[in-house]
């Protein structure tokens, strides 16, 4: 019995280890030492006719300022057409953009009557676009000037099928979690970025802005939550090259209220739950790069919190007969005692950023938790409530 407990005790460390310290560090070094430089060429000249989508519930707040965003850049304004759908907004969205149509011919506005949820905005509008590619972007997400010129040039490589932009948080408050949602971010877009250059494979776009060709775009199914990843997937799964372009830049703010992180962390483990079941002839082969990718930064992860269960119940048990693993516990259960503290400070207007860090990481976790049980129930609809703005 002892032995099954030491077993998984150290499988399960291990495996979280892999996926949050190994891998990344792993990846830096592969690129840093081992990487060629890619022999595929491109031009800032690659022009081609882009349909840029825009789904639009209730974006009253910043519908205007996103539009001009796309307009005040460097592509050509006869090389991009504009559609925008309202999700059946009760607010001014929808005035705000008739508005606009008169200066900006190339934009082009329909509204739904009843809630169909971005995923199904997504796919109508798909079907509209005249453009040979397609650009899925948020209305909070703002563009920089070059941002559409950077992604575009990478399609004059035929093999490539979707590039993904580098999002930046323009949130500067030092409260609450958005710190640490910054700087998790951040590490995302590094890790996929070198996911793309050593294999032309990332496991799934920010789905803030990202480019790809039309005619890889598949229908979305209807309940799905998550329709970035499902995207990327089909692309791959069509042989194409998914990668990140850095100097790419978009601009989001990014919520501070843990409340809200939860929640939003919850709707997107609820989908990468429903992917995972969609995609796993994909991510079978763990010997391939898409399998062997999707395990060690996506995969493992989602599964952190029965893995933290399952370590913390094998501690539980080991530390009865061993001093070393009564230690392991103590640290354990430690963590759980700064979560409280930090929730304390919280209530009184303080913070400590690694104590915050802490409270991230485990609410992060039980969000995945929570979206794996909601997955298990199964998902009737797409629609869903944006996450609060600050």
């Amino acid at each position: 019995m002892n032995l099954f407990f030491y077993i998984l005790f150290w499988t399960t460390l291990a495996l979280i280890i892999h996926t949050y310290i190994i891998f990344p560090l792993w990846l830096d070094i592969r690129v840093r030492f081992f990487h060629k430089k890619s022999s595929v060429s491109f031009s800032d000249s690659y022009q081609p006719f882009v349909s840029i989508i825009i789904p639009a519930y209730n974006e009253e707040s910043v519908i205007e300022k996103k539009i001009h965003s796309i307009y005040a850049g460097d592509y050509p304004a006869t090389k991009f057409e504009v559609l925008v759908m309202s999700d059946a907004s009760t607010d001014n969205t929808d005035k705000i953009i008739s508005r606009l149509q008169k200066k900006y011919p190339s934009l082009f506005f329909t509204r739904s009557q009843q809630r169909i949820g971005k995923p199904s905005i997504l796919t109508l509008l798909v079907k509209q676009a005249k453009g040979e590619f397609i650009l899925l972007t948020d209305a909070n997400v703002m563009l920089a000037e070059n941002t559409l010129t950077r992604l575009m040039r990478h399609f004059s490589d035929p093999d490539t099928g979707l590039v993904d932009t580098k999002l930046v948080s323009i949130n500067d408050k030092q409260k609450g979690i958005a710190f640490q949602e910054k700087e998790y971010t951040n590490r995302e877009v590094s890790i996929k970025y070198k996911e793309g250059l050593l294999w032309g494979i990332i496991m799934g776009p920010s789905g803030a802005c990202y480019a790809l060709r039309k005619n890889l775009f598949k229908p979305i199914p209807s309940n799905f939550l998550v329709d970035d990843f499902y995207i990327n997937m089909k692309v791959l799964e069509q042989g194409y090259k998914a990668i990140v372009e850095p100097d790419a830049l978009v601009y989001e703010d990014v919520t501070y209220k843990l409340k809200e992180a939860f929640r939003r962390k919850v709707r997107i483990a609820t989908g990468n739950f429903q992917n995972l079941h969609a995609f796993k002839r994909l991510f079978r082969n763990i010997f391939k790069p898409a399998g062997f990718c999707f395990w060690s930064h996506k995969g493992i992860r989602w599964f952190v919190p029965w893995l933290l269960l399952l370590n913390l119940t094998a501690n539980i048990f080991l530390a009865w007969h061993d001093t070393f693993y009564l230690i392991l516990l103590g640290i354990q259960l430690f963590l759980f005692l700064l979560i409280i503290i930090d929730n304390i400070l919280e209530i009184f207007g303080k913070q400590i950023v690694i104590l915050r860090f802490v409270t991230h990481f485990y609410s992060m976790n039980l969000a995945l938790a929570a979206g794996f049980i909601k997955a298990l129930k199964g998902v009737k609809t797409n629609v869903w409530e944006p996450t609060e703005r600050n």
